[in-house]
């Protein structure tokens, strides 16, 4: 699928846009599996660790995936590629970090790499960065985290392995109400387990000899094949009196074969990645315009990801990614009748997308229903009527200070897909949702009737600085309250009824809601800076409380 046949043409800069971009409440991103690219194997391995927390000593299961290539030549520097170190933590582990009031958590991983060749060998460090998530109220916690690592050259030829060794997270922890947790940082020490299979091989990559240089060193000889001279009688013989025993005058005078001296010398190189290195584009859902949904000169897309209280069950669930896509409308400027300034309003339109419908991507919340029954719901948000944004302001021609308010109103209905409680699956069957759609206060219930969620976001402008706030251009930070209606058709097969169960767990008014947007992709003015090749947004913004 591609773009705007238009949406090629490239301009150093894209101009600042006065205009307002739709928002919703998402909570999940399903991520399609990346296909290796010719010439690379995927390393995919699960190995198990041991973990030292605040309680003691815990099991934990680090999956490791990577692509490398299938063999490489002595003296060419390579960089695995899409890495990413999925660590699951047991349930004692969450109620370490909760015992803080810790409701979510941020982590950044690092996992020792040893490289070897022979009896050379080397240390790397693959970082990783995880998305901000929710402590579960039940179960183990599960942190996938990617990043940029080290590139790795060898220096001879033969096999050169990967192997995982000990691995750090470094969590920061947040509570329900934004404070920090105590306490707000921890560090989590894990070692490979004794029972890890291949002590933790992830790859071997097969080096051959430099072609344009005759004089590669060769890979130092594996243990198990006896060199020359070792005493092996099957060995062959070096030249010479095969009677002569050297003495301390002939081992110093022996000269060590090019590149056989230090295991050191022959060792890999591993170079980190430099200060200017590009970090890479954390995983997103498609925000794309195709040939079913194309793009205009007007068109415009942009994630948005956040927090989202559950009143009722005095928690709050994260809004990860997901996409909308939206038409821009013109700024109209109505002038002071000094003609010092002027009101600007615009009005824009959009669409939730996720894999070519207008809902949000499915994604679970889990909390304590009624104080001590773990509920896990598996949801998606559908748009029932049209997104309006719809922006309002001033500005002065002799200050040249510019104010903003942009209210997002969109109709959403929410829907129930799989609901366990305490463990046991229930069955909601095929219709279960919320009777009508999430209803905000509206400040114009006259020209804007009906139920729907409204979100406001403001921002003030005096050049030459920077924007503070909500534009669209810049993105930021977009707040509401919303009731979430009662539930019907909440049952399947088994003729039992859970409507009330929900209604009585999540239903109900006061529900505060923070989202981030980040920076909007202009699809038919490409920018490096704002849009992926393509035309996706470049910019992924990171939730706030």
């Amino acid at each position: 699928m591609r773009g705007h046949r238009a949406a090629r043409r490239r301009l150093s800069r894209v101009p600042a846009r006065t205009a307002v971009i739709g928002a919703f409440v998402v909570l999940a991103a399903m991520v399609p599996a990346a296909v290796s690219a010719p010439g690379t194997q995927e390393a995919d391995v699960a190995l198990p660790y041991v973990c030292r927390l605040p309680s003691g000593e815990l099991p934990a299961t680090v999956r490791v995936t990577a692509d490398l290539p299938t063999a490489t030549t002595a003296g060419s520097p390579f960089t695995p590629a899409d890495v990413t170190t999925t660590v699951e933590l047991p349930a004692e582990a969450v109620a370490d970090l909760t015992a803080g009031r810790a409701a979510g958590v941020r982590a950044v991983t690092r996992l020792g790499v040893g490289i070897a060749q022979g009896e050379s060998a080397a240390e790397a460090t693959w970082r990783g960065t995880a998305p901000p998530a929710a402590l579960p109220a039940s179960g183990p916690l599960t942190l996938t985290a990617t990043g940029e690592v080290p590139s790795v050259t060898a220096r001879a030829h033969g096999a050169l392995t990967f192997s995982a060794r000990a691995l750090a997270l470094d969590l920061a922890l947040d509570t329900p109400d934004g404070a920090a947790a105590d306490p707000a940082a921890l560090t989590v020490e894990c070692a490979l387990a004794e029972d890890a299979p291949e002590r933790g091989l992830l790859a071997t990559v097969p080096v051959g000899p430099d072609p344009t240089d005759p004089g590669t060193t060769p890979a130092p000889a594996s243990p198990s094949a006896p060199a020359p001279g070792s005493g092996d009688p099957t060995a062959p013989q070096p030249p010479g009196d095969p009677d002569h025993q050297p003495d301390e005058e002939d081992e110093g005078n022996q000269e060590q074969p090019e590149g056989q001296g230090d295991p050191e010398d022959r060792a890999p190189a591993v170079t980190e990645p430099g200060p200017g290195a590009a970090a890479p584009r954390p995983p997103a859902p498609d925000c794309r315009y195709d040939e079913q949904h194309p793009s205009t000169s007007a068109s415009l897309n942009a994630y948005i990801t956040g927090y989202a209280n559950v009143r009722k069950l005095e928690g709050a669930s994260l809004i990860p990614l997901s996409c909308a896509l939206i038409e821009q409308g013109p700024t109209d400027i109505e002038f002071f009748p000094d003609f010092t300034g002027g009101y600007l309003t615009q009005h824009s339109e959009g669409t939730l997308r996720y894999r070519g419908e207008p809902r949000t991507p499915p994604f679970q919340s889990t909390f304590l229903t009624f104080g001590f029954a773990p509920t896990k719901a598996t949801m998606v948000l559908e748009q029932t009527g049209p997104m309006t944004m719809d922006g309002r302001g001033e500005t002065s021609f002799i200050t040249l200070f510019t104010k903003m308010e942009t209210r997002i109103r969109v109709p959403l209905v929410l829907r129930v897909t799989a609901l366990e409680v305490n463990g046991t699956p229930l069955d909601v069957g095929d219709d279960c949702r919320t009777r009508g759609p999430l209803r905000s206060p509206e400040p114009e219930p006259a020209k804007f009737p009906g139920d729907h969620l409204v979100l406001t976001g403001r921002s003030s402008h005096q050049p030459p600085d920077l924007p503070v706030g909500y534009l669209l251009s810049s993105g930021g930070p977009l707040t509401g309250e919303v009731t979430i209606p009662a539930f019907t058709g909440c049952g399947g097969g088994g003729g039992e009824n859970l409507d009330r169960l929900l209604t009585a767990s999540v239903s109900g008014p006061g529900n505060y809601i923070k989202q981030m947007q980040g920076q909007t992709c202009a699809v038919q003015v490409f920018n490096p800076d704002q849009c992926t090749e393509d035309l996706q947004p470049l910019v992924i913004p990171v939730p706030e409380r």
